[in-house]
Formats: structure tokens, sequence, C-alpha cells
């Protein structure tokens, strides 16, 4: 495909944010007598689904301490169930099992999941817990915990397949998919902020409106936005907190177990619904029992995954680098070689916490693979920015929330149109200097 001299919306990134909003954009100007998907172009630096979408676990869940993100997730779990088969989704269900230092905040997530009719069930009391597990596997072992909520919604889709999927539905409606197309800058309006262009290593392209959806890239493309980079918070206690850096990194810890993925079947062989397992009690290594591994507070996931060919998941991710990202190659797509480590410890932690769960998995940690996981970059409070800045620049800065929130295209469409979203509100960036913040739960992971 040649590039366009200009175009109405230009979106950037061939990922779950990217194709979700050209779709939805593309349906929206068709209803509202605007248009097609033709007054659209999605450009990416190398293919679909090549960035984090492509390696993302897949997981889609609403297990949410944060009434804003519970009631956004339901939203987007509606779109993932809108067309299953198209989307590869597969709607097994998600487990949170916790210890006692969570269960009051797991208590919250349940009572306010009930309150907008998402479908889920909880449990409480180490007992009850341990017999509800034992129902589902027989050799389940896990201890420390005291409570299951277990969503009966939700699931997983196969990462690149899904993201294919919603590249077809642009298509169909008309939208163009530029690929191997790197963003170098923007060319400004001379008596405004606005964006007039974007400028790629193919020429420019004329716009009137620029959709920045580029995952794990936010920074670089809020730096070539010229937006700032330490900024002003107010705390929940009042105080001001200045030259906050707007950017951090974590290491996404990802892997994979080489069994038969039919080998972490219930037993009434049925595929398990994903299983997210915090606990406090003692982590010790499968191969080395007498080695504690971690006596705090750890969490892993872990599903089924013909797609990964095996037992696949992770645990909490660490920091990379210093504040900001300082110091550090942080481009993403370094991440896939040299920059990209899945360390030994990480390797025997995970296999060691499977095997902590299950029977089944002791003396398995030699099939562990490194597949998945990568570079994720996030906000001050680890949670998304979606909102609108220099006139015309749509950003949607995920915070590695990214891949299950297929339904955040949807009302961004709605936005970019001039419809503003109530779901979206409380991502606003200026929440930081409103004191607008989510609530912090007790969960091992930043994203939680």
């Amino acid at each position: 495909m040649s590039i366009p001299d200009k175009v109405d919306y230009l979106i950037v990134g061939a990922g779950i944010h990217g194709l979700s909003t050209a779709w939805h954009l593309a349906q929206k100007l068709k209803a509202k007598g605007k248009g097609d998907g033709s007054k659209i172009l999605v450009v990416d630096k190398e293919s679909i689904a090549a960035g984090a979408s492509g390696i993302a676990c897949g997981v889609v869940r609403n297990n949410y301490y944060q009434p804003a993100m519970r009631e956004l997730m339901a939203m987007c779990v509606e779109v993932w169930e809108s067309d299953p088969k198209n989307f590869h989704y597969h709607d097994v269900g998600y487990m949170q099992i916790s210890p006692a230092c969570m269960e009051e905040d797991v208590a919250s997530i349940y009572a306010q999941q009930k309150n907008i009719g998402y479908d889920s069930l909880f449990i409480q009391g180490e007992k009850e817990s341990n017999d509800y597990m034992k129902k589902m596997f027989s050799d389940w072992q896990a201890k420390g915990i005291t409570s299951v909520l277990h969503e009966k919604r939700g699931g997983y889709a196969n990462n690149t397949s899904a993201i294919y999927g919603l590249a077809n539905k642009a298509e169909a409606e008309g939208v163009r998919i530029l690929t191997g197309t790197t963003v170098k800058g923007f060319q400004y309006g001379s008596n405004s902020s606005a964006v007039t262009g974007v400028e790629t290593d193919k020429g420019l392209i004329k716009c009137d409106h620029v959709i920045v959806g580029v995952g794990p890239w936010a920074k670089s493309f809020w730096n070539m936005l010229d937006l700032p980079n330490k900024i002003s918070i107010k705390g929940s206690d009042g105080n001001i907190h200045d030259n906050v850096p707007m950017w951090h990194y974590w290491m996404l810890t990802e892997g994979v177990l080489k069994v038969d993925p039919n080998f972490l079947k219930t037993d009434d062989g049925k595929m398990p619904p994903v299983i997210h397992v915090d606990t406090d009690a003692p982590l010790y290594s499968d191969s080395d029992k007498n080695y504690l591994i971690t006596d705090k507070l750890w969490g892993i996931y872990y599903k089924p995954d013909f797609h990964f060919g095996g037992i696949q998941g992770g645990a909490a991710p660490y920091k990379v680098g210093e504040p900001g990202g300082e110091g550090v190659n942080v481009d993403p797509y370094g991440t896939k070689s040299k920059d990209f480590v899945i360390t030994d410890e990480f390797a025997s932690m995970w296999s060691s916490a499977l095997a902590f769960c299950h029977k089944r998995f002791e003396g398995k940690s030699h099939l562990f693979k490194k597949d998945g996981g990568g570079l994720g970059c996030f906000t001050p409070d680890c949670f998304p920015v979606f909102d609108q800045f220099r006139e015309n620049v749509y950003m949607i800065a995920d915070s590695n929330h990214g891949y299950k929130m297929i339904g955040v295209g949807k009302l961004v469409a709605d936005e970019v149109m001039g419809e503003k979203s109530s779901l979206l509100e409380p991502f606003r960036f200026s929440r930081y200097e409103q004191g607008n913040l989510h609530p912090t739960s007790n969960s091992p992971f930043p994203w939680s």
C-alpha cells in the first residue's frame, strides 16, 4: 500500500487498542453517515500484533479492587463475548485465590461485582476454600488460602489470533492498515498546538485526528508530543508531590511449562478457569525442598493454552532501571532479545509455585520454557490514562492493562466523535493534579 497524502484519522499501533479503535470508529462513521473506514489509516512500525499484543498472556478478567476498572472491564468482557470465534476467546472463567491479608479486599471486589450484575461466586474460610478447589482438582494442595473468588465470566484469548481477528473486522469496514511504517514525529499548526501531520520514515501524512495506542511505547510518543515527563500529584492526604516521573518500567515475567495443555484439566474432564493464586505461605524450591524461595506475599497466574503449547502464566513483575526508565534501554522491541532475560530465579519460582498448588506439577520444573512476557510501561499509579492532548491527539496509555481492554477502542471512538464516556472519565490525566486517584489493594501485583 502506498502512503496517502492525507487522512481524517491516523491511528498509531496495530495492536489491541489501535485496531479496536479503528474497527469501532469505522462503524460509528458509517452509522452517522459521515463516511466509512476509508477515512482511517492504521500505521505500525512492524506488523499486526508485532508488539505487546502479540506476546500477551491473553487473560480476560474483571478482578479489580478499583470500581472504575471493574466497571470498564465488565464492558470489555461483553465485547470479547460478542464474537468469541473471531476473537479466539475461551470463556472458561477466572479464579482469584487469596490469603487472609487479602480477604477483605477480595470480598469488596465480590460485593461490587454483584452490584453491577457480574456473575461470580465467593467462598470464604480456609477449609471451605480448600474443599471448593479439591472438588475441581483432587490434587490441590496450596497452603495459606482463606478465600476463592470464582468469576464465571472471563477467561483468555489466543493472543495473535485475536488481534488478526480485530484487523479483519477493521479491514471489512474499509480501514487501511499500513505496516512497516515508523512514526518519527509530528507536524503542528502555526496558530495552535494541534497536530496537522505525522512524520514517518515513508513521508509525511497529513491528518485531522491522531489516536496513539502503542502500549509499552507510550513514553516515546509522549516525548514526541513534548508532554511533561515530571508531574505533580495530589496525594490522598492532600499533600502535593512534585517532580514525580510520569513513566516507569516493570519487566513482566512469564513462561510456559511444556506439558500437554490437557494436563491441567479438572477432575470432570473440563478445561479449568484461568487461575490466580496469591499467598503468604513460604514457597520452597520444587527441585531442592530445603531451599526457601520466599516467605513474603507472592502470587502467580496460569492456564492451559494450546497456542503456547503447555501451561502458560507468570508472576509479579520487577522494576527496571531508575524511576522514569533512565539508565536502561526502554525500547520494548529490545526485550525480544538481549534486554529481556527470564531469570533462573523466576523459572524456579513459577515452576515451584505450580507444584505448591498441584501435586501433578511436582518434579516438572525442568520443563520450563521462556515464552511471553516483556517490558511494561506504567503510569505513576499503574493505571491507564485515556485522554486528549494537543487539541486533536488521543492518547491510549494502557499501563499494561491493555490486552483484556478490547472495549476501550469502542469508547475512544465515541470520544473522538465528540461523545464523552463516563467509563473513561476516571482515567483522565488531570486526576493526578486533582488527587482523584484510584484506591490501592494489598495485591503483590502493581496493576491490581
